[in-house]
Order: C-alpha cells, then structure tokens, then sequence
C-alpha cells in the first residue's frame, strides 16, 4: 500500500476580534462595518481545519504522526489565538483579522512547521455556521 493521501484536523479556539483598518477611529470602522467594529470586540468559536499530504506507504501509510501535526496546530493556533483579542495579536495589528486573513496568518506559520515531506494543500478557517474562509496558498 503506497501513494499520495491528504489528512485534516479541526482545531477549535474562542477569540474576539473587531472589524476596522488599522489605525481607523471606532466611529469610522462602525461607519463602514456596523456593529462588528464596536469595542472590545466580538466573540467568536472559530473551527480551524488544515489538511496536509503527503507520501504514504506500508507498515504505517500515514501522512504526518498525529501527534506532531497535534502539537504544531496547539501551539500555532490554540495557544497563539485562543482567548484573545485577535486585533492584538500579529500580524493582526496591522491587518484587518478577517477570516481569510487568519486563514492566510494560520497558513503561513503551519507550513513552515510541517516535517520534510509533508505538504499544506489548505486551512479552513469558519467563524460561525455561516461563514468560513479558506486559503491554499499562492
């Protein structure tokens, strides 16, 4: 048994965040975003789902060892934004913390994590039922 697999993991975090440019005065945000730009900001129970492939073959076709891919999702994503005020947090002080923008954050710091040979192919990143972002790189 050999060939090519892809994997995903869902992580879950709760963070606030706010809607605004950067530097932009509570009253303009609100002009432009509504009440999703009100401080301190909004909650959210954000889902993170990043799959990864790679080669895998007999004895042990598996993508990446669970509990690596585990512990670079924790670190990165639950311990990095969970109970936070994502305007806060970078790159998110300078850029609007959007769900593709933390899509495209999570994307960068996860692929430089990942062990030799494992491919990131996407992170989905949802901030409700109703709304989700996804990112697969350049």
């Amino acid at each position: 048994m050999a060939g090519f697999a892809r994997l995903t993991r869902t992580v879950d975090f709760r963070a606030l965040h706010r809607l605004a440019l950067p530097g932009q005065t509570e009253e303009d945000a609100r002009v432009r975003f509504g009440w999703t730009a009100g401080t301190p900001g909004h909650l959210h129970h954000y889902r993170v789902s990043v799959t990864v492939g790679g080669r895998v073959q007999a004895p042990a076709p598996m993508v990446v060892d669970l509990g690596v891919l585990d512990g670079i999702l924790r670190s990165e994503i639950v311990e990095r934004y969970g109970g936070r005020l994502l305007n806060e947090v970078a790159p998110f002080d300078a850029v609007t913390p959007t769900c593709e923008a933390i899509a495209m954050a999570i994307f960068e710091r996860i692929g430089a994590r990942l062990p030799a040979g494992v491919r990131l192919d996407r992170v989905r990143v949802a901030e409700d039922d109703s709304l989700d972002a996804e990112y697969a790189g350049d």
